[in-house]
């Protein structure tokens, strides 16, 4: 087993904004995380990465504990993740940005971390933007830089945190082949994503939060058929008629 997240709780002065939150992952999967707007999505990401402590519970990854280690030991181990808002050094060009990330958990010379970000890059589209600063891209492009970061520190586990939002149709259907080909690279994902078609189409298995609370664990087709689901997050358009 590659991630065991176990009766995770977090508590925030009097809200519960993970409750008793548990499931395990293999490797090689792409997990889907969905549900509404304050559900506890981006707080089950920020205990998962280290970037909050969990007020009960623990993390396991490959059978060791990581729960309130540093960020950058949870990097180590092969964690990686993209935030909702993106945060580049606005001031660094697009290359030193990815060169800084894979410098940061690699632990490796600069001659080999400008080779890996080169690489990165391209894969991206972002190749002959490196000698840009962060802050000349548009917000698009900037998500992609934030991808290419995440994925220059070599991960075995991405978390992707709304990385598609506000992407057109054709840049979705982009992004939801680049996705695929993380699980082709050997790589474990991660996804919160409120487009519910490039979720379906990305992901083997999806869990379903709720105020804190799974409230449902499965297969794609099975979860959006799911009463409680629909009535919590998905809305009319997917009830049985």
């Amino acid at each position: 087993m590659l991630l065991e997240v176990r009766n995770i709780s977090k508590n925030f002065e009097g809200v519960l904004a993970l409750d008793q939150v548990s499931f395990t992952l293999e490797q090689g999967t792409i997990l889907g995380l969905i549900g509404p707007n304050g559900a506890g999505k981006s707080t089950l990401f920020n205990v998962i990465s280290g970037t909050l402590p969990p007020s009960a519970g623990d993390v396991r990854f490959e059978d060791q504990v990581i729960t309130r280690k540093p960020v950058y030991g949870i990097a180590g181990y092969g964690i990686a993740r993209t935030f909702q808002t993106v945060r580049p050094f606005m001031n660094l060009s697009v290359l030193d940005n990815v060169i800084v990330a894979a410098m940061f958990a690699g632990k490796m010379r600069r001659t080999e971390a400008e080779k890996q970000a080169r690489a990165v890059l391209e894969q991206v589209g972002l190749a002959d933007r490196g000698h840009e600063a962060a802050h000349q891209l548009n917000v698009m492009s900037r998500k992609w830089l934030e991808v290419a970061r995440a994925l220059a520190t070599r991960p075995r586990l991405i978390l992707l945190d709304e990385f598609m939002a506000g992407l057109n149709p054709a840049e979705v259907q982009q992004a939801v082949a680049f996705v695929r080909g993380f699980r082709e690279a050997g790589m474990t994902v991660i996804m919160v994503e409120h487009i519910i078609k490039a979720i379906m189409n990305c992901s083997d298995r999806i869990i379903v939060l709720n105020a804190g609370r799974m409230i449902a664990d499965g297969a794609p087709n099975d979860v959006v058929k799911d009463p409680s689901v629909i009535s919590a997050y998905l809305g009319k358009a997917y009830a049985p008629h």
